[in-house]
């Protein structure tokens, strides 16, 4: 299976570093191949909904790094939305690339099924719950299938994911997808 992987953090190495690397690690040892696009880094405009991308096969006009991500995209089966959450939703870069996911609206998706993963300074899980709304809403619309949803609050500081007991379950979705 091809695994698109979008991390949505800015932070470099924290805690949703970790947590896409051990659900890398894990998906790679059962013979998974994954790409991973750290989308906070790359320089992705937003959609304007000018719908240019509908007159055109599901091309976008905007020349940006987007398209590294569209053709990750044409291979894909999975999608990994990973982000850390900030002000209860996912933060503005995974928004910004995920708005862009439009313009495969009426050519439609290779992907099948999806994976979230979130992480989150807040130790209450109700931060999640925006987040875990939007993507639910996303994979309805897609008709995805969910394959998991893990969820690690109470990271509250760089590097905290290393030592959550849930970092395992991380792991082994990836491994027994």
């Amino acid at each position: 299976m091809n695994i698109l992987v979008l991390n949505g953090s800015p932070r470099k190495n924290g805690n949703t570093q970790i947590m896409v690397s051990e659900f890398k690690r894990g998906a790679e040892e059962a013979g998974h191949k994954v790409a991973e696009f750290p989308v906070a880094m790359m320089d992705i405009h937003p959609c304007i909904a000018c719908e240019s991308c509908f007159r055109n096969d599901g091309k976008c006009f905007r020349k940006d790094d987007m398209s590294k991500i569209y053709e990750a995209l044409d291979e894909s089966d999975l999608l990994v939305i990973a982000s850390p959450v900030y002000w209860y939703s996912l933060t503005a870069q995974m928004k910004t690339a995920i708005d862009r996911f439009y313009a495969y609206l009426l050519k439609g998706y290779r992907i099948k099924s999806a994976v979230l993963l979130l992480n989150a300074h807040d130790s209450n899980e109700s931060v999640f719950d925006t987040s875990v709304s939007n993507y639910r809403q996303i994979i309805g619309y897609t008709k995805w299938k969910d394959e998991g949803i893990i969820t690690l609050p109470g990271m509250n500081y760089k590097g905290a994911a290393e030592k959550s007991p849930k970092l395992k379950d991380v792991y082994e979705l990836g491994r027994n997808l």
